[in-house]
């Protein structure tokens, strides 16, 4: 299914903010079939449950992406397929979302676990708040917040937390360096929760995969921009179907 790309969503937004991008893709390419799926609802932090039930509930032998926690999955995901994924992309997806010594290119450890108490305390006030975190770098960013939050879903607080545990834990770094399919990933300039500085790192720790860096704008550089960012996919699933 070479002409299958099924897309993730990030945490607690759902699937709104990918939908523009998936019909400029289709727009792009009418033989191209664009799915964007649901993250899975647990209520469990457990990646190997993540990745269960999205191998049980996704169409194999397919294109993966996904956008900053649903590309981190996508990633995961890749690896456990192995040659049977096609390839795989991400848009704003730090291999690490919370920095370490060894990765220190990400949300800094004190201001994830204000973000988790905040969630803890009022999910629907941290969501709203992440939502003008992924405007920040936007040309207008209270639009754009306003849009992606309108849109998210009434998820339960309980996997609204599980998903923060989870973004907290994963670190894809093997992940990526075992999948031998063609990679792209694109990360924005101006991100407010990927740090620009996850690009160049990511270069060089994956020399030989196609790396990109959207300088004037933001985490949600996906839906500002759908056609731009559906036109540098096209090219590379292209350029892939060639090799």
């Amino acid at each position: 299914m070479r002409d299958r790309l099924i897309l993730l969503p990030g945490w607690g937004l759902g699937v709104s903010p990918m939908e523009p991008l998936a019909a400029a893709l289709q727009g792009l390419d009418e033989h191209l079939r664009v799915q964007v799926e649901p993250l899975p609802t647990l209520a469990s932090s457990d990646l190997d449950e993540w990745l269960d039930e999205l191998d049980a509930t996704l169409a194999d032998n397919a294109w993966l992406g996904g956008w900053s926690l649903g590309g981190m999955l996508a990633s995961e995901l890749a690896a456990r397929r192995g040659d049977r994924c096609c390839g795989l992309l991400t848009l704003a997806s730090n291999p690490c979302f919370v920095a370490s010594d060894d990765w220190p290119s990400a949300m800094p450890g004190e201001t994830f676990d204000t973000f988790l108490a905040g969630c803890h305390a009022d999910s629907q006030m941290t969501l709203k708040r992440f939502g003008l975190l992924c405007a920040k770098g936007a040309q207008d960013p209270r639009g754009l917040a306003r849009l992606l939050v309108s849109g998210a879903p009434n998820t339960p607080s309980s996997m609204l937390m599980a998903g923060l545990e989870l973004l907290a834990q994963l670190d894809t770094r093997e992940a990526l360096q075992a999948f031998r399919g063609p990679q792209l990933h694109l990360f924005a300039g101006m991100d407010g929760l990927v740090p620009a500085e996850a690009a160049s790192d990511l270069l060089r720790l994956l020399p030989d995969v196609e790396i990109g860096l959207i300088e004037q704008a933001g985490h949600a550089f996906l839906l500002e921009d759908p056609h731009g960012v559906a036109g540098a996919i096209q090219a590379f699933l292209h350029e892939s179907h060639d090799d």
